[in-house]
């Protein structure tokens, strides 16, 4: 299962990546090959963490 979420944040990280990039292109901040993965892995560890505290919230609920 954990998997799956994984790959689920990759694909919704990939799919913001190009407007990410244009924005910090457009503040002279050039985002190279290298600079990718990093910056995906901080994109999923956030998601991860909305998804655990909406998780939460929906467990206190019931």
């Amino acid at each position: 299962m954990e998997m799956d979420k994984n790959m689920q944040f990759m694909q919704i990280a990939m799919k913001h990546l190009p407007e990410g990039k244009a924005l910090l292109e457009q503040k002279g901040i050039e985002l190279g090959l290298e600079d990718i993965q990093p910056m995906l892995q901080l994109l999923m560890s956030v998601m991860n963490d909305a998804y655990e505290l909406g998780k939460n919230e929906a467990n206190r609920i019931d």
